[in-house]
């Protein structure tokens, strides 16, 4: 636990941090998916190290994971409203059915144990890493949204999934609207509005529902780390300028390759860890 470890163990954790930030912020930038389909599973992993308690430590890494968001989805909006490439229109549509999500999503992962959330990501991170893997730009379901209850449920559903798993609106939403036709660049610019609208109702839904949990380490507000918080928020916006120089420089084909298998076994571990507790 935090309060027991000496001051080498306290300086590998703080590095640990900035380094999970920053390798979550260059993906980020790299491949338009939320740094929070990094941050949670290099979190749980971290804490699992620590010896924090199997009952927190997913939430705690969830919580964290999207308190991180907020900063970074709003720098990033701001980037890419600069460019014009922030969908208003669209925002006005999905803005209510993913904040309706979150709410839902944050109050499901609130109530259940920490197994529940790590199928979760597990099951859909093995999902993004497939897609990630084997899609192509030409793969179209439709022309474009489809617009009325069945557009609204799909805002609510990513909102719902995204609250759970701990990430922004890249990692569902850009694949999503791809297969829909939309725009490239503004998918991407547009999610990451939606990850703020993600991040503000689930982070303060996490950070509520840990308040008085006896089983979080020290400098926890709720289920957010601070410390965490504090350090992997400016690696992360440091490096995501870098991810995003880099995409255009380096063959994102083998990169993006490379990140689908990184995020297959990471989804594989966090499934086996699931059967591990079962067992």
């Amino acid at each position: 636990m935090l309060a027991s470890l000496d001051l080498v163990h306290m300086l590998t954790y703080a590095a640990a941090l900035l380094f999970t930030g920053a390798l979550g912020g260059f993906v980020a930038g790299l491949l338009g998916v939320g740094g929070g389909i990094v941050i949670v599973p290099v979190l749980f992993h971290i804490f699992t190290l620590l010896d924090i308690d199997d009952d927190v430590k997913m939430h705690l890494a969830v919580g964290t994971s999207l308190s991180t968001i907020i900063l970074t989805s709003a720098m990033s909006v701001r980037a890419h409203w600069r460019r014009g490439a922030v969908d208003v229109d669209m925002l006005k549509r999905w803005g209510i059915g993913i904040f309706l999500g979150v709410v839902a999503g944050t109050l499901l992962a609130t109530h259940v144990k920490g197994p529940v959330l790590m199928g979760v990501f597990g099951v859909v991170a093995l999902i993004v890493s497939f897609h990630m893997a084997f899609s192509k730009p030409s793969w179209r379901l439709a022309d474009k949204l489809p617009g009325g209850i069945a557009e609204q449920a799909m805002a609510t559903g990513i909102g719902g999934v995204s609250a759970m798993m701990g990430i922004g609106g890249g990692t569902l939403s850009v694949p999503t609207l791809s297969l829909f036709g939309y725009p490239i660049h503004k998918a991407v610019g547009t999610a990451a509005a939606i990850g703020f609208i993600i991040g503000v109702p689930g982070t303060i839904g996490f950070v509520l529902s840990g308040l008085g949990d006896s089983e979080l380490p020290p400098f926890s507000f709720g289920y957010v780390s601070l410390l965490g918080l504090a350090l992997i928020t400016p690696t992360s916006i440091l490096m995501a300028p870098v991810g995003a120089w880099a995409a255009h420089a380096l063959p994102v084909r083998g990169l993006k390759l490379a990140f689908a298998a990184f995020l297959f076994v990471t989804a594989l571990r966090m499934l086996w860890s699931v059967l591990d507790f079962l067992t």
